[in-house]
């Protein structure tokens, strides 16, 4: 088996989070493409990133991810930090290139509207579910080479957007919510709408794994 440096998963990690916050700032954002395929377009990209990458960098593209997948005992201490700045440079840089190369030069973006409960438990319930599935499906012995774990993870937020999409934004993903606060999409003052059960959900995605394969 091919052992991957630290600098060959983290430019997996800059590409496939970049490639997912570009497509969700283009079409979920700069509305570039028909609203009623956003939701496929992301989950496309992101399922096919995950294909490209899992191998890699274990395809993380999501800093609550990658505290769940540390906390399940599945990722080195002395990666965290690396691959959370990684992610977050890569969602800074595809929302800089979406608003400035790619979005219309009249065009407008604005603010999610939010109320702030449903949101926080939207985004708490789908990034723990998201978190869940990865869990099971990517890092589980039992579960071990399975060629299904890109679509499953990608149908979760297939079906998070669908679901709670006029609600919290879908966003599931601290790297994707920068990109929404870099595009204008989403607030300063509201972003913790989103870090907070963001990170919330996948601790305890993380734990709930844990007590169920003791």
């Amino acid at each position: 088996m091919t052992e991957y440096s630290l600098r060959d998963k983290l430019i997996t990690e800059y590409i496939g989070t970049f490639f997912l916050t570009l497509t969700i700032c283009l079409v979920g954002v700069f509305k570039s493409g028909s609203s009623e395929l956003a939701p496929f377009a992301i989950a496309s990209t992101l399922m096919v990133m995950i294909y490209a990458g899992g191998h890699v960098s274990g395809a993380h593209y999501n800093p609550a991810v990658t505290i769940s997948i540390y906390l399940r005992g599945a990722c080195e201490k002395s990666a965290i930090a690396p691959y959370i700045l990684t992610q977050v440079a890569a969602a800074v840089s595809a929302a800089m290139i979406a608003s400035h190369v790619f979005a219309p030069s009249d065009s407008s973006v604005g603010e999610l509207e939010m109320e702030a409960f449903p949101a926080m438990a939207a985004e708490l319930i789908f990034t723990f579910a998201l978190a869940y599935v990865i869990l099971n499906v990517a890092t589980s012995e039992t579960t071990e080479g399975n060629g299904y774990y890109g679509a499953a993870i990608a149908s979760v937020v297939l079906a998070g957007a669908l679901t709670v999409g006029s609600i919290s934004g879908a966003s599931f993903n601290p790297a994707v919510s920068v990109s929404l606060i870099v595009t204008g999409s989403l607030g300063v003052g509201d972003s913790w709408l989103h870090f907070f059960p963001q990170i919330a959900g996948g601790i305890l995605a993380a734990y709930v794994f844990k007590a169920q394969h003791n």
